[in-house]
Formats: structure tokens, sequence, C-alpha cells
């Protein structure tokens, strides 16, 4: 039995998610809170659950403080339900990189229908959580000041900083539950010279900037940003696809760029990772190279092994590190993977592949 706590300022919104899991036989609801503070007392009667459902902006204390709280003592999967997705918020994704492991976007009206709707992913989503490796990060740094750099400046701050060959490798990623945080990890490790990177992490339309954002922010030697059409992939760049967009790798002359799909959702996401992948093999062929993060379900197994048997390099995350063991597994089980490898490996390699 799976045993979930929200904590929603909205008595609708908690009354809607009681109606989601009333009648699901593998998960009890233990207890709800206005607030976090009150949290605290029934945890007293209840206990700590398997899985928490948070807002982030309540009275008495925020979620994100709540997080940090809750993370020192005891790591618990925890599903952000929320409504911060104005440009250049960035408390949900915080509350990502902080170690949430999922997100799910909360409209301001029509909350009735909203959750009708969306009851099979709520309660999905609930079963993931539950299979998750929480884990809590207390370094997040919640303001700091972006870089804003264009095209020529990214160019030319790399060229000055190289000292080695410059790669002819494009990486590409694919990453969802736990991702936001994992992507963190892996990428606060690259050297400025690294070679071009496009990133697909499954996340709802409205969060992919402000996550590419707060990792422009914080990243020390790449410039981040969510993709655009026609986007140039440079090296010391990374480009994430946004959150209701496929993206894909074309070639065009002498350089690669985007192009960003809007066609039915692939693997029951869109972005899909597979879509990535699958034009990364047809595209860039033996100057590819992969990688697949943590993640539930199955997205990009296929186009991983389409990109390792057009001479591509392609790796996976080894479990110990992920926060849900899915996507990697799949891809492994397939025959998709060169080598399962951590997190320093990845970045070692990325740094220094030509």
């Amino acid at each position: 039995m799976i045993k979930i706590f929200i904590i929603d300022d909205s008595a609708l919104v908690r009354n809607e998610l009681k109606k989601i899991f009333a009648n699901v036989g593998d998960i009890e609801i233990i207890g709800t809170a206005p607030n976090p503070v009150d949290a605290f007392e029934v945890f007293k009667r209840s206990g700590l659950p398997d899985v928490f459902i948070l807002d982030i902006e309540m009275p008495k204390m925020d979620g994100l403080t709540f997080l940090e709280m809750i993370g020192k003592q005891k790591p618990i999967p925890t599903i952000i339900c929320s409504t911060l997705v104005t440009h250049g918020s960035s408390a949900a994704i915080d509350a990502m990189r902080m170690g949430a492991v999922d997100i799910v976007l909360k409209p301001t009206i029509h909350i009735d229908k909203f959750f009708g709707e969306k009851r099979d992913e709520f309660i999905s989503k609930v079963r993931v959580a539950a299979q998750a490796h929480a884990t809590f990060r207390k370094d997040i740094q919640r303001h700091s000041h972006s870089k804003i750099l264009s095209d020529k400046q990214v160019s030319s701050s790399v060229r000055a900083v190289r000292s080695t060959p410059p790669s002819k490798k494009i990486i590409a990623i694919g990453s969802s539950t736990g991702g936001v945080q994992i992507l963190e990890e892996l990428l606060m490790q690259l050297e400025p010279q690294h070679p071009p990177i496009v990133i697909t992490q499954h996340m709802p339309a409205g969060f992919t900037a402000s996550f590419s954002q707060r990792l422009d922010d914080v990243l020390p030697s790449s410039h981040v940003k969510e993709a655009a059409e026609g986007d140039i992939l440079m090296h010391g760049r990374i480009l994430i696809a946004p959150g209701d967009m496929h993206m894909e790798v074309k070639k065009s002359g002498l350089q690669f760029r985007v192009a960003l799909k809007n066609y039915p959702k692939v693997n029951s996401h869109r972005p899909s990772v597979n879509v990535l992948f699958r034009s990364m093999a047809k595209e860039a062929g033996v100057f590819g190279v992969g990688f697949i993060l943590t993640g539930m379900g199955d997205d990009g197994a296929t186009g991983l092994l389409e990109m390792k048997n057009a001479g591509a390099s392609t790796y996976a995350q080894e479990e110990k590190s992920c926060i849900v063991y899915g996507m990697p597994k799949k891809a492994v089980d397939l025959g998709a993977v060169k080598q399962s490898l951590s997190l320093q490996a990845m970045a070692n390699l990325i740094n220094t592949v030509r």
C-alpha cells in the first residue's frame, strides 16, 4: 500500500485529490493539511507517508522551506502540484532541483474538470514516485544572476578558453523522473569547451523555460537556453526541448540546428526522447553520443538503439545513481547501450570525447 499525504492551501484541490485516490486499491491518503505547519501536527498521529503531493505557495510555510526541512531528516518522494510557471519563476524548478521527483501544472480555474481529466496521470505519477530513490540537495541556490550571451559571444568565449582541438561530436541526452536534479549534477562538471548538447527532459509546457534559465544561472561553463526553431548547436551551448514540442537535430550545411515539431505524442510524451535520438541517428550518425538517464517508462530505448546502429556511442546512467531506473534499464535490456556509467564518468567522457 502506497501512503500519500496532500499539502495544499486550497480545500477544493485537497477534495479533488481525495476523489482521485478514493477507490484506488494500492494507494491510501493518510492525511491532508492546508500548510506544512499544520501537516507536522498530523504527522504525530499518522507518521510520514511514502509520497507527498505538495503545493508551493502556502500560508505559515512555503513548499520549498518544507521540502528543505523534511529532506534534511528523511527525503521522501514528492510531487509538486503548482501554478508557479510564469516567466522567470523558478520556485517549482528549485523544488525539483532540491529533490522533488515530479511536477504537475495546476490551473487556477476549472479545477474540478482538470482533476477529473488528470485522474489516471496522478495515479501513475504517485506509483512512479513511490519507486523513486529520493535524495535531498542542501546546496541549491534559489537566486542568482543569469548569463545573457549571443551566439557570437558563446562562440568567442569558447574559442578563448579552448586549448585542445574542438570535439566533432554532438551529445544528446534524454531523461524523465528525477532528471532535473541529475542533469544539474552532471552538467555542473562540464568544462567550457564541451561539445554541443541537446536535451529532452520530460516536463510540462512552461517549466522548461524556467528550468533552462536556472541551469544557465548556476552552470559555470555552459550557456543554456530553451531551444527555439533553428538554434545552432555550438560548443559550450546546451539546448533543452520546450515542454510541449518535439525537438530534432537537423544538418544544415556544415552546421547542425534544431527543428521543433508539434505532432502528436510519441511514447506518451511530447517532447519525446525517441524523437531526438532518432533524428540524431539519421543526421549525426557516427558523430553522435547518446545518454539515457533516470526516468520511468521506455521512451528513448528504441531511439538509442537506432543511434547505436548508426555508429554512435551510447550510454546509460548506472542503476545506483538513478532516481528511477526505468528508462535506462529498458535501453540496456534492448541492447541499445554500449556501457552504463556513473555521472562522474559521463562528465569525463563529455569533456574528453573528440
